[in-house]
């Protein structure tokens, strides 16, 4: 299978902004590869952004981030507080938001949701990084849930085994308002990140994935 480079010593750190609806979004969906690429010095900047954390979700999702992004070169932390799931019906200031945003920061990549996911919150948010954004390299995160709705990702990022503990005991240590969720637990996180890693053959079983609806080979 064909590898594609992003950081080491031929690439330019990238400049990375992420994009979660909710609180733990982008930790489950990317937490693996964001400190993958912190560890390995392939961030030269980062803006993480929230869209719905209120109260004690808010606070959870700030200390999370910084958390996890301790050791990034440069980065930046911005936690909404946009209704939870009325996402579709708060358009107007959540797209007002993306064009404040698109001027205070130019990213190289982007992680936001993935298109196809059945909660609300998470397509608007994929809908208007797309709309936004319109000459980047987004790739799209996947969160499972009830819905059903995990699909069949193309793109891999295949993880060592320290970063998948990692990633995991992160979740659990930073977001006490999911414990009582049948669905919050370290078998769900690692059983996906296993099944991923299975599809791409990762030489160390673990992976997560993606998907990339549009990308230009140099």
């Amino acid at each position: 299978m064909l590898r594609l480079l992003m950081g080491g010593p031929e690439r330019t750190p990238a400049r990375l902004l992420v994009i979660g609806a909710h609180s733990d979004d982008i930790e489950i969906g990317c937490g693996g590869t964001i400190l993958k690429l912190v560890e390995e010095g392939a961030i030269s900047a980062i803006c993480w952004v929230v869209l719905s954390g209120i109260g004690e979700r808010g606070a959870e999702a700030a200390a999370s981030a910084h958390g996890l992004l301790n050791g990034a070169v440069k980065k930046r932390v911005i936690v909404r507080e946009f209704k939870d799931s009325f996402f579709p019906y708060d358009g107007g200031e959540i797209k007002a938001f993306f064009e404040t945003l698109k001027h205070e920061f130019s990213p190289d990549i982007i992680f936001t949701h993935q298109r196809q996911d059945l909660h609300q919150d998470h397509r608007l948010s994929c809908e208007l990084t797309w709309n936004t954004f319109r000459d980047h390299l987004i790739l799209e995160y996947e969160v499972p849930k009830y819905d059903g709705d995990l699909g069949s990702p193309n793109l891999f990022v295949p993880l060592e085994d320290h970063v998948c503990r990692h990633k995991v005991e992160h979740l659990l240590d930073h977001f006490a308002s999911q414990r009582d969720k049948r669905w919050f637990r370290e078998d769900l996180f690692s059983g996906l990140l296993r099944l991923r890693g299975m599809e791409c053959q990762s030489p160390t079983s673990y992976a997560e994935a993606f998907y990339c609806r549009k990308a230009v080979l140099a």
